[in-house]
């Protein structure tokens, strides 16, 4: 069945196609909070001037059947600037499927209209999730690319919530839980669960503001509320995805005051642990691990099925969810250089360092450095810091 393809400009648009949309994220498996047009569309409306979206829509008669909505911009990589796409959602985003259902000889004419339609040196797509035991849409991409990388983002512990969950957890992290009850409960202060709406969202986000802003997250800069845009974009999309009844939040207050959160989206009995701060000065209390299994009894009372970490470090992950977890998750990030001189410059970079690397891990002491990622890398993997676990 021959492929229409259409391009679009807005996820707002009063032309968009909002029911197909709809439809397509519910017969893709995988589609997460992060698909969801009301993070998408704040996501777009935090897109600095120098950003450019455009939305490539593939349909087969009246059904959508793809939908990617890509920015460009101009990135700054080993002192030279290169023409970049990335899904729109790129950094705060942290977990999307890829919207299509085509086969690989439609996903090949899709990556033409891209190049014909956005000329590029790279399009990168960053943590996406991808069926257990499928073969990835985006595999066909690999063989038009000058030159292709499918890289492990992070290894995600989820946890299945079960009857098991009724009892303490075994082992030394019971103790740990144990001794922060009584720390909390010393204080006098107490848990609360919330499931704000659209009205009350504004006020608790800028209650959880003010607590990140105080944390050492805040301190450095890193948190997702530390940037003007990144809060607006913040600000758009969960009060947009409370209006859903999509949020979660489970908090520790000392008279009447959030001293730490834990802030979450559910969606399809699944919930993704987002973010979470606390006050320095409570920073003893070891808040997070009694919140994190006050998601888990809130999943019994509620019959969630899942408790997923949002998204952790791929190496050393101190995730308070590795004690608890009963599986994991991959996120992959996909990377696919054109045939023009700059995707040809940036492949053949790429090439040449995998190559060096295994010469260096046989230098005295350069197996750190083998392992360092290239600046380029570098840049790519840091901008957006609230991926670590410690703020997750």
């Amino acid at each position: 069945m021959a492929i229409r393809f259409q391009w679009c400009t807005s996820l707002g648009a009063a032309d968009f196609p909002t029911s197909a949309y709809e439809q397509l994220c519910a017969q893709v498996a995988d589609t997460t909070p992060f698909n969801s047009l009301a993070w998408l569309q704040a996501a777009q409306f935090a897109l600095l001037p120098d950003q450019q979206l455009n939305v490539l829509l593939g349909w087969q008669d009246q059904d959508l059947c793809l939908c990617l909505p890509l920015v460009s911009t101009r990135e700054r990589i080993g002192g030279l600037r290169f023409r970049v796409l990335r899904h729109l959602g790129y950094p705060l985003t942290d977990r999307i499927a890829v919207l299509a259902r085509l086969d690989a000889t439609g996903m090949g004419q899709a990556l033409m209209q891209i190049r014909q339609h956005l000329p590029h040196a790279l399009l990168q797509l960053n943590e996406v999730s991808e069926p257990v035991g499928e073969q990835s849409v985006l595999s066909s991409w690999m063989a038009l690319s000058s030159t292709g990388e499918r890289r492990l983002s992070c290894r995600v512990p989820v946890h299945l919530i079960s009857d098991s969950d009724r009892q303490e957890i075994p082992g030394a992290p019971r103790y740990k839980l144990r001794r922060a009850r009584k720390r909390i409960a010393a204080c006098g202060a107490e848990i609360r669960r919330v499931t704000p709406d659209a009205i009350s969202m504004g006020p608790l986000l800028r209650d959880l503001a003010a607590v990140e802003a105080a944390s050492w997250k805040g301190e450095k800069g890193v948190g997702i509320f530390s940037e003007p845009r990144h809060q607006q974009w913040i600000n758009h999309a969960f009060t947009a995805l409370a209006a859903e009844g999509l949020v979660r939040v489970v908090m520790l207050e000392l008279e009447g005051r959030c001293i730490s959160y834990r802030l979450g989206l559910l969606d399809q009995g699944r919930l993704y642990d987002y973010n979470l701060a606390f006050l320095p000065e409570h920073a003893d209390l070891g808040s997070g691990r009694v919140l994190l299994e006050e998601w888990i009894r809130w999943g019994l009372d509620d019959n969630w099925h899942w408790v997923d970490a949002s998204r952790v470090s791929l190496e050393n992950s101190s995730h308070q969810l590795h004690e608890r977890m009963t599986g994991q998750l991959e996120h992959w990030r996909w990377s696919f250089y054109s045939w023009q001189p700059g995707g040809l410059i940036l492949g053949g970079v790429l090439r040449l360092w995998k190559s060096l690397k295994p010469w260096l891990r046989k230098r005295p002491g350069g197996q750190a450095a083998a392992t360092a990622p290239s600046p380029a890398q570098q840049r790519q993997e840091n901008v957006h810091a609230p991926s670590s676990d410690h703020q997750r």
